[in-house]
């Protein structure tokens, strides 16, 4: 299980660390499409390449949201902003006691397209990543 989900882990992590702005006219039709089709109030969409995938920053409703497309259009991953707050309780208990007085800057739900959840919290440049219990799985440089 562990091996299972630090697999998972370093596959969203390689993901996140190698993409490259481009523009909206560089994006294939079919990811724009899937973008559309499953969030058709996204706005403000900025896009980025990262190997042969494509994700889509944008705001839903004033929450940050991503999403990760392969080439076919269809989503490899999902990241949504979340209150901090709203971490499992084991991922606040982990975080007060082993970064006491250090602000978590933002949180993050991710979906994978297997649809193993992840939780992220940030904390100076560093992405603390907890299982969907709260427990601690790695941390990693923040992209």
């Amino acid at each position: 299980m562990k091996k299972s989900l630090l697999i998972i882990v370093l596959s969203i992590m390689s993901f996140v660390s190698f993409g490259q702005k481009i523009k909206e006219k560089e994006v294939p039709k079919i990811i724009k499409e899937a973008l559309h089709e499953k969030y058709p109030n996204a706005y403000g969409v900025k896009w980025d390449k990262e190997k042969n995938n494509y994700e889509a920053s944008f705001d839903v409703n004033k929450i940050d949201n991503s999403v990760l497309f392969n080439g076919e259009g269809k989503i490899v991953e999902t990241e949504i902003e979340i209150q901090i707050s709203t971490l499992p309780k084991n991922a606040l208990d982990y975080i007060n006691t082993h970064f006491k007085n250090q602000k978590v800057k933002e949180a993050a739900k991710i979906i994978n397209e297997k649809g193993t959840l992840i939780y992220e919290a940030e904390i100076k440049g560093s992405d603390l990543l907890f299982d969907e219990n709260g427990n601690f799985i790695s941390i990693e440089k923040a992209s």
